[in-house]
C-alpha cells in the first residue's frame, strides 16, 4: 500500500510542477506588455519602462519562474500588483469558504446519489424513470439559473435563507449554515445527476450477478444484500465519478460565489483577472492544483480500500 501511495503523490508533485510551468508561461509570456496592459495606451513609454523595473518584468523569464518557485516552494506565492498583500494570504482566505461550499455540495451529492440510484435499480419501474429524468433535468439547466431561483424562492419569496453575503462559522452557527445552504444545494445538482446515474448503472449490474443470487438463496437479508455486498461491489466507479465531479465543482463554485456574493477563490478570480493581477490569477491556478491532487490521491485511496486490484494497477 505505501508503495501505492508514494507513486500516486509523485504523480501529483509533477501534475503540479506541470501546470506551474504552463500557467507561468501562459500568464506571464503570453500576456504580452503586461505593464503596458496595467496603466493604459495613454501612459508614456517612461512610465510603462518604469512599472516594467518595479515589477521584475524586464528580467529574463527564466530568472522570474526561478524565483517565483523559490518562493512557491515556502509558500511565499508573491505580492498582488494592485493591494501589495501577500497572495498566498489572500488564497488561502478565500480558499475556505470555496472548500465550504465544494465539500457540502460532495456529500450532499454523494448521499442523495446513492439513494436515489440504488432505489432506481431495485424498484424500476415510474421511479426509475423518475431518477433519470431528474438527471437529465440536473445536466440540462445551468447551474447559475438553479442558483437564481433558489434566490428568489427560498430567500427573496420565502425569506428562509440569505440571499448574499457570508457569515464565518466561528460567528454564528446558524448564519452560516443560512448562507451556504443555497450555494450548496445550486452547486450539488449537477453532481447529484452525474452520481445517481453511475450508481443505478452499477448497481443494475451488481445485483445482476451470481454471487448476489446466491446470497439471497441462502436467505440472507435483502437490505444486507444490496448495501453490504451489491453497494460496496457498485460503488468503485461512482467514486471515481464523485472525485471527477468535485474538480468540476471547483469550477462551478465561481459562477455561483458571483450569484450569492460570496468572498470565496471565485470572486478573487474574477477581480484579479479583471484587474490584469497575474501572481494573484497564478496562486489561485497552483493552489486550486494542488487542491486536485489532494482530491484525487484521497479517491485513489478510496478505490483502492474498496477494491485491492486497484493497488496493483
Amino acid at each position: 500500500m505505501i508503495p501505492y501511495i508514494l507513486r500516486r503523490i509523485g504523480a501529483g508533485l509533477v501534475l503540479i510542477a506541470a501546470v506551474s510551468v504552463v500557467a507561468f508561461t501562459l500568464l506571464y509570456v503570453g500576456s504580452g506588455d503586461i505593464a503596458r496592459r496595467i496603466l493604459g495606451q495613454n501612459a508614456t513609454a517612461e512610465t510603462v519602462t518604469q512599472l516594467r523595473t518595479e515589477l521584475g518584468l524586464d528580467r529574463p523569464v527564466i530568472a522570474q519562474f526561478a524565483d517565483w518557485v523559490m518562493g512557491a516552494v515556502t509558500g511565499d506565492l508573491g505580492r498582488s500588483w494592485f493591494d501589495g498583500q501577500f497572495v498566498s494570504v489572500s488564497v488561502t482566505g478565500r480558499l475556505g469558504v470555496t472548500l465550504t461550499l465544494v465539500i457540502g455540495a460532495t456529500l450532499l451529492a454523494a448521499i442523495l446519489a446513492v439513494l436515489l440510484g440504488v432505489v432506481a435499480a431495485r424498484r424500476g419501474g415510474w421511479i426509475d424513470g423518475l431518477v433519470q429524468f431528474l438527471a437529465v433535468i440536473g445536466f440540462a439547466v445551468p447551474g447559475f439559473l438553479i442558483a437564481l431561483y433558489l434566490v428568489l424562492l427560498f430567500a427573496i419569496e420565502l425569506g428562509w435563507f440569505r440571499a448574499t453575503g457570508f457569515i464565518p462559522l466561528s460567528d454564528s452557527v446558524t448564519g452560516w449554515i443560512g448562507s451556504v445552504t443555497l450555494p450548496i444545494i445550486a452547486l450539488s445538482i449537477s453532481a447529484i445527476a452525474a452520481v445517481a446515474q453511475q450508481i443505478r448503472g452499477s448497481m443494475i449490474d451488481a445485483l445482476a450477478k451470481d454471487y448476489v443470487r446466491t446470497l439471497r438463496s441462502r436467505g440472507l437479508n435483502a437490505r444486507s444484500v444490496v448495501y453490504k455486498h451489491a453497494l460496496r461491489n457498485a460503488s468503485a466507479p461512482a467514486v471515481a465519478v464523485l472525485g471527477v465531479q468535485f474538480i468540476g465543482l471547483l469550477g462551478g463554485a465561481v459562477v455561483v460565489e458571483q450569484v450569492f456574493a460570496l468572498p470565496g477563490l471565485g470572486q478573487l478570480t474574477v477581480q484579479a483577472t479583471t484587474q490584469g493581477d497575474i501572481p494573484v490569477v497564478m496562486g489561485v491556478v497552483v493552489v486550486t492544483a494542488i487542491v486536485v491532487v489532494i482530491v484525487n490521491l484521497i479517491i485513489d485511496l478510496a478505490q483502492a480500500a474498496i477494491n485491492p486490484k486497484v493497488r496493483l494497477s
